[in-house]
Protein backbone atom coordinates (compact mmCIF):
# COMPACT_ATOMS: atom_id res chain seq x y z
CA UNK A 1 0.00 0.00 0.00
CA UNK A 2 1.19 3.46 -0.72
CA UNK A 3 2.10 5.86 2.03
CA UNK A 4 -0.63 8.28 0.91
CA UNK A 5 -3.34 5.56 1.15
CA UNK A 6 -2.19 4.59 4.68
CA UNK A 7 -2.40 8.22 5.79
CA UNK A 8 -5.93 8.55 4.35
CA UNK A 9 -7.05 5.35 6.14
CA UNK A 10 -5.60 6.59 9.44
CA UNK A 11 -7.40 9.94 9.02
CA UNK A 12 -10.73 8.21 8.25
CA UNK A 13 -10.40 5.88 11.27
CA UNK A 14 -9.51 8.83 13.51
CA UNK A 15 -12.53 10.80 12.28
CA UNK A 16 -14.84 7.83 12.85
CA UNK A 17 -13.52 7.38 16.38
CA UNK A 18 -14.05 11.09 17.09
CA UNK A 19 -17.61 10.94 15.77
CA UNK A 20 -18.42 7.81 17.80
CA UNK A 21 -16.94 9.35 20.93
CA UNK A 22 -18.99 12.51 20.41
CA UNK A 23 -22.19 10.46 19.95
CA UNK A 24 -21.42 8.41 23.06
CA UNK A 25 -20.79 11.51 25.18
CA UNK A 26 -24.00 13.21 24.03
CA UNK A 27 -26.16 10.13 24.65
CA UNK A 28 -25.25 9.83 28.33
CA UNK A 29 -27.83 10.90 30.88
CA UNK A 30 -26.97 14.15 32.54
CA UNK A 31 -26.01 13.74 36.18
CA UNK A 32 -27.10 16.72 38.20
CA UNK A 33 -25.87 17.09 41.76
CA UNK A 34 -28.60 17.76 44.26
CA UNK A 35 -28.11 20.49 46.78
CA UNK A 36 -30.13 20.80 49.97
CA UNK A 37 -31.81 23.89 48.55
CA UNK A 38 -33.31 21.66 45.79
CA UNK A 39 -34.86 19.28 48.31
CA UNK A 40 -38.32 19.91 49.68
CA UNK A 41 -37.90 20.04 53.44
CA UNK A 42 -41.58 20.36 54.22
CA UNK A 43 -42.46 18.16 57.18
CA UNK A 44 -44.73 15.28 56.20
CA UNK A 45 -46.84 13.51 58.78
CA UNK A 46 -46.70 9.78 58.29
CA UNK A 47 -49.04 7.24 59.71
CA UNK A 48 -51.68 4.74 58.83
CA UNK A 49 -55.37 4.47 59.49
CA UNK A 50 -56.20 0.90 60.37
CA UNK A 51 -59.17 -0.83 58.79
CA UNK A 52 -61.14 -3.82 59.97
CA UNK A 53 -61.33 -7.32 58.50
CA UNK A 54 -57.56 -7.54 57.86
CA UNK A 55 -57.71 -5.01 55.00
CA UNK A 56 -54.71 -2.89 54.13
CA UNK A 57 -54.51 0.33 56.12
CA UNK A 58 -55.05 3.76 54.57
CA UNK A 59 -51.87 5.88 54.31
CA UNK A 60 -53.74 9.03 53.33
CA UNK A 61 -54.16 10.76 49.99
CA UNK A 62 -51.14 13.11 50.34
CA UNK A 63 -48.85 10.23 51.24
CA UNK A 64 -50.16 8.13 48.32
CA UNK A 65 -49.27 10.97 45.95
CA UNK A 66 -45.83 11.40 47.56
CA UNK A 67 -45.15 7.67 47.22
CA UNK A 68 -46.23 7.61 43.57
CA UNK A 69 -44.11 10.66 42.68
CA UNK A 70 -41.01 9.07 44.21
CA UNK A 71 -41.60 5.44 43.23
CA UNK A 72 -41.99 4.64 46.91
CA UNK A 73 -43.25 1.42 48.37
CA UNK A 74 -45.48 1.38 51.41
CA UNK A 75 -48.07 -1.34 51.03
CA UNK A 76 -47.72 -4.50 49.02
CA UNK A 77 -50.19 -5.96 46.58
CA UNK A 78 -53.17 -7.27 48.56
CA UNK A 79 -53.79 -9.95 45.92
CA UNK A 80 -50.38 -11.60 46.38
CA UNK A 81 -48.95 -13.36 49.42
CA UNK A 82 -45.56 -11.72 49.74
CA UNK A 83 -43.55 -11.15 52.90
CA UNK A 84 -41.47 -7.99 53.13
CA UNK A 85 -38.53 -8.51 55.45
CA UNK A 86 -37.34 -5.30 57.14
CA UNK A 87 -34.72 -4.49 59.75
CA UNK A 88 -34.30 -1.33 61.81
CA UNK A 89 -30.58 -0.63 61.97
CA UNK A 90 -29.20 1.70 64.54
CA UNK A 91 -28.43 -0.06 67.73
CA UNK A 92 -28.67 -3.71 66.72
CA UNK A 93 -25.97 -5.19 68.98
CA UNK A 94 -23.70 -6.43 66.17
CA UNK A 95 -25.97 -9.03 64.56
CA UNK A 96 -26.05 -7.47 61.07
CA UNK A 97 -23.05 -9.36 59.59
CA UNK A 98 -24.71 -12.69 60.51
CA UNK A 99 -28.07 -11.47 59.19
CA UNK A 100 -26.45 -10.45 55.88
CA UNK A 101 -24.67 -13.81 55.66
CA UNK A 102 -27.93 -15.72 56.27
CA UNK A 103 -29.81 -13.61 53.71
CA UNK A 104 -27.08 -14.21 51.12
CA UNK A 105 -26.97 -17.97 51.78
CA UNK A 106 -30.73 -18.16 51.20
CA UNK A 107 -30.87 -15.67 48.31
CA UNK A 108 -33.28 -13.42 50.23
CA UNK A 109 -33.46 -9.64 49.87
CA UNK A 110 -34.53 -7.33 52.69
CA UNK A 111 -34.93 -3.67 53.51
CA UNK A 112 -32.67 -2.12 56.13
CA UNK A 113 -33.85 1.15 57.68
CA UNK A 114 -30.71 2.83 59.00
CA UNK A 115 -30.08 5.75 61.29
CA UNK A 116 -27.49 8.45 60.65
CA UNK A 117 -25.44 7.07 63.54
CA UNK A 118 -25.41 3.65 61.88
CA UNK A 119 -24.36 4.87 58.43
CA UNK A 120 -21.65 7.03 60.03
CA UNK A 121 -20.24 4.14 62.07
CA UNK A 122 -20.97 1.11 59.85
CA UNK A 123 -20.30 2.40 56.34
CA UNK A 124 -18.86 -0.92 55.11
CA UNK A 125 -21.93 -2.86 56.21
CA UNK A 126 -24.21 -0.33 54.51
CA UNK A 127 -22.16 -0.67 51.31
CA UNK A 128 -22.46 -4.46 51.61
CA UNK A 129 -26.25 -4.16 51.92
CA UNK A 130 -26.40 -2.15 48.71
CA UNK A 131 -23.93 -4.36 46.82
CA UNK A 132 -25.92 -7.48 47.75
CA UNK A 133 -29.14 -5.97 46.38
CA UNK A 134 -30.93 -5.01 49.57
CA UNK A 135 -32.91 -1.79 49.92
CA UNK A 136 -31.48 0.76 52.33
CA UNK A 137 -34.01 3.18 53.75
CA UNK A 138 -33.73 6.26 55.92
CA UNK A 139 -34.69 5.85 59.58
CA UNK A 140 -33.49 9.31 60.59
CA UNK A 141 -35.97 12.17 60.20
CA UNK A 142 -33.45 15.02 60.00
CA UNK A 143 -30.88 13.51 57.63
CA UNK A 144 -30.63 13.19 53.89
CA UNK A 145 -29.36 9.90 52.49
CA UNK A 146 -29.59 9.27 48.78
CA UNK A 147 -29.00 6.67 46.08
CA UNK A 148 -25.92 4.51 45.98
CA UNK A 149 -23.90 7.41 47.35
CA UNK A 150 -23.76 6.78 51.05
CA UNK A 151 -23.63 10.43 51.93
CA UNK A 152 -25.28 11.64 55.09
CA UNK A 153 -25.89 15.26 55.92
CA UNK A 154 -27.33 15.97 59.37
Amino acid sequence: MQKKTKVIIIIIITLLLCILSFISINNKEEIRPVSTTDVNNQKVGWGIKRKGNHEQPDVGEKNKILLEENNGICLGNSEQKIIYLTFDEGYEAGYTPKILETLKENDVKATFFITAHYVNTQEELVKQMIEEGHIVGNHTPKCLMSGNNIEVKC
